[in-house]
């Protein structure tokens, strides 16, 4: 009895645990499944749901094919480099399905299960520097700008108020001269 179990376990003909979460870490029933989800206490692959925001989903969009291939080649170079960095990949794969239990999802299976785990504990950790509210949280979540953004706006600026001709009318009452010049 124990080995029909045994080869039975994660398939169709397993009355108990959910073939789909158990083949792919996701059911299209979520909580509502009759069949247990078992999470893996150990893997080589991670999931992250939701990742992918697939702009052809949006009904507004206005891309055209060439502009969300590499829309998506971005997204896709940009995981994969933050992937490596816990370890070697075997493979990424990005859903492009529409359906609420596939949408977005990512999955990154990594040769060693040790690089899936430090992968799993970083990202997790990662949300808000360690907040575990996430988006829901109460405090500023500051995003920022890239570096490159930010200096080219620095450098705009102070060139415009260089340029800029300084207002010295009556109405308004003469500020000190500064004691030091800001560049």
């Amino acid at each position: 009895m124990a080995n029909f179990l045994a080869s039975i376990f994660g398939t169709e003909q397993d009355k108990v645990n959910c073939s789909f979460y158990y083949k792919i870490g996701a059911c299209r029933h979520g909580d509502r499944c009759s069949r247990k989800h078992v999470k893996p206490s150990y893997s080589q692959t991670i999931l992250m749901p939701n990742l992918y925001h697939n702009p052809s989903f949006d009904p507004k969009n206005r891309m055209n094919a060439s502009q969300l291939q590499n829309h998506f080649d971005a997204f896709y170079e940009d995981i994969w480099c933050e992937m490596c960095k816990y370890g070697e990949i075997e493979e990424l794969v990005v859903c492009d399905n529409n359906n609420d239990h596939l949408i977005g999802n990512v999955y990154a299976r990594f040769k060693y299960e040790d690089s899936a785990q430090k992968a799993c504990d970083d990202l997790n950790s990662r949300c808000g520097e360690g907040c575990v509210r996430g988006g829901f949280c109460n405090f500023i979540h500051r995003k920022n700008p890239s570096p490159e953004l930010e200096r080219e706006l620095e450098l705009s600026t102070k060139k415009w108020l260089k340029m800029k001709p300084k207002d010295r009318s009556p109405t308004r009452s003469p500020s000190p001269e500064p004691t030091r010049r800001r560049y």
